[in-house]
């Protein structure tokens, strides 16, 4: 059973940055995908950011494209989210998700398998004011 523990959200002003830290644990040697969401209040749930953990591809969407990162630290089982030039429509709470894969599949096929991901942690709260 992988478990899923988000830390590093906090409340910034715009055009600062954040980094999100995700740590897992129960992993098996699988490839994994793994990746970033975020929900608003009011709004659905959306894909930001997933990495296969046997590649490294990964994928940022275009809303967020040139400001986040995703990375992972395979030694300490820990995904990462990289966020900078932080704006206040990014405020939202953001989830690690994870999910068994296969190394044929890139980033972008992660995000849209995460969509259903087997686990997910339970949240770290972003504030972006203006």
């Amino acid at each position: 059973q992988v478990q899923l523990v988000e830390s590093g959200g906090g409340s910034v002003q715009a055009g600062g940055s954040l980094r999100l830290s995700c740590v897992a644990s129960g992993y098996t040697d699988s490839p994994y995908c793994m990746g970033w969401f975020r929900q608003a209040p009011g709004k659905q749930r959306e894909g930001v950011a997933a990495i296969n953990t046997g590649t490294s591809a990964t994928y940022i969407v275009d809303s967020v494209v040139g400001r986040f990162t995703i990375s992972q630290d395979n030694a300490n089982n820990t995904l990462y989210l990289r966020m900078n030039s932080l704006k206040p429509e990014d405020t939202a709470m953001y989830y690690c998700a994870a999910g068994r894969s296969s190394r044929y599949v890139g980033g972008a096929g992660c995000l849209i398998q995460l969509r259903g991901g087997d686990y997910w942690g339970q949240g770290t709260q972003v504030t972006v004011s203006s």
